[in-house]
């Protein structure tokens, strides 16, 4: 049996070239950044021994000079769900034209994670950070914590009532109507299965839902409302309980694109038809309601234009920029299969 030993290279520091060639490290550096005070000969004897050695500058150690990382942080409740890492991907896009580079965080829709995250970030220095609330939060004293100590931040999809730059959509027009679609359509007992209560987005989509009902004259059957902690397997349980119903619902708007997939399945596990027996709409990704059979009804998103404004204005604040604006951008409803035709 042969053994072989791997020597594992130190990385090159400017400390290291002004050992070798007995100069002070202050000359090094300014030789690397064309700075004057260096001769021509003793500047190309630098480069080209930083060269040979493969001598890169250390972003962190620069940072601690200039006070800038060129690092943003991005927090997402869920980078395996294709709406965030869709955005995450435009936010990148974005970071890397004005030359910054993305660290990107999960919190796992926990509020303890989130806050980690948050910690983690800031001793990293980056120079701001945008984020999508997890379902849990409703301490926003981490927030309140990166506002004190003058870290640019901005929210998006999911946001709370703080002082912060955001972007969502028009999430009250959207589901208003998305609602009014279903009752054009012959629904008449419209379930609506959101997220946590305490979440500014499911407010503004149930306010959204309910204003529609209150519109056409239909009743508010409280009984037709879910609003839970969103997971697959609730969505699954409460549509089921809806159906179990001794009037059940003939049409479900559902708010996230886990709660259209999990009631979608609980609909075709009962034998029903959709949308002859029971109609289903939601805010979902345009590529997975293609996915589906029947086709499902969504809300599309712009997802590019979310992650790009959200980049430009956290990239703003960390300019000098002071304004606080919530950025609504407009989506719109896209009619498929799984919805009764007008």
């Amino acid at each position: 049996m042969v053994l072989t030993s791997y020597h594992v290279m130190k990385r090159m520091s400017q400390r290291d070239l002004a050992r070798m060639l007995g100069v002070n490290a202050s000359t090094i550096s300014r030789a690397l950044k064309g700075e004057n005070g260096v001769s021509a000969d003793l500047r190309q004897k630098i480069l080209q021994l930083a060269e040979e050695h493969g001598y890169r500058p250390n972003p962190f150690a620069m940072s601690l000079r200039y006070d800038t990382t060129r690092t943003i942080g991005v927090i997402v409740p869920d980078l395996a769900f294709s709406h965030f890492a869709h955005i995450v991907k435009h936010i990148e896009a974005e970071a890397r034209k004005a030359g910054y580079m993305c660290i990107i965080s999960d919190s796992n829709e926990h509020y303890e994670t989130e806050v980690a995250c948050v910690e983690l970030l800031e001793n990293l220095h980056v120079d701001g950070i945008i984020m999508c609330l997890s379902q849990e939060t409703v301490d926003l004293s981490h927030l309140t914590r990166l506002k004190e100590a003058h870290i640019p931040v901005t929210l998006f999809d999911r946001t709370a009532e703080v002082d912060f730059p955001s972007v969502t959509i028009n999430d009250i027009a959207t589901a208003k109507q998305m609602t009014l679609h279903l009752i054009d359509g012959g629904a008449r007992n419209i379930a609506f299965l959101g997220g946590p209560n305490h979440m500014k987005q499911t407010a503004d989509r149930k306010h959204g839902y309910l204003e529609a009902l209150r519109e056409r004259g239909l009743p508010i059957r409280k009984e037709l409302v879910r609003c839970t902690y969103a997971t697959f397997n609730s969505g699954l349980s409460d549509t089921i309980d809806l159906l179990n119903l001794p009037k059940p619902p003939d049409a479900i708007l559902a708010t996230y694109g886990l709660l259209v997939g999990s009631a979608f399945q609980a609909i075709l596990s009962r034998g029903l038809r959709i949308p002859e027996d029971i109609a289903i709409a939601g805010y979902m990704s345009d590529w997975v309601s293609e996915m589906n059979r029947p086709r499902v009804t969504f809300i599309k998103q712009n997802l590019r234009e979310i992650g790009r404004q959200a980049f430009r204005m956290l990239y703003d604040q960390m300019e000098g920029g002071t304004s606080v604006q919530q950025l609504i951008i407009n989506a719109h409803l896209e009619i498929r299969d799984s919805t009764r035709k007008i």
